[in-house]
């Protein structure tokens, strides 16, 4: 854990969320500027800075956090099936726009459209 990261500190309970999963490897709550009817954010309970720092024998505990995804995703408001689903973004380092330095994951669905293009621009 880090002292000065905001989302240790959500993990630790000293700053609220709107918590909607956790458990032993993960804490995920609802984003405070989302930019889709879902938006959530999934982020490891111990500091990893981004996924340029995942290393193998992070594996287990990352394989668990991602399949529950799906699952938090469906019960907190994305569509099921292929006309539904949701977007899983993880922005690593300062050129990938990662803005807190914390490993998370942003679960984005609902009904579109959203803000936001569905695809980058070439």
């Amino acid at each position: 854990m880090s002292d000065n990261c905001i989302f240790c500190k959500i993990v630790r309970g000293e700053i609220p969320a709107r918590i909607v999963h956790q458990d032993e490897d993960c804490v995920v709550f609802h984003d405070i500027n989302p930019s889709a009817p879902v938006h959530l954010l999934a982020i490891p309970r111990h500091h990893v800075v981004s996924m340029q720092d995942i290393t193998a024998e992070d594996g287990v505990w990352l394989g668990r956090m991602m399949s529950n995804i799906p699952k938090i995703a469906l019960d907190n408001g994305c569509n099921p099936g292929p006309e539904g689903g949701f977007r899983i973004v993880a922005n690593s380092g300062n050129d990938g726009g990662q803005e807190v330095l914390h490993l998370h994951f942003h679960i984005i669905g609902g009904t579109r459209p959203w803000k936001g293009p569905l695809v980058a621009a070439v």
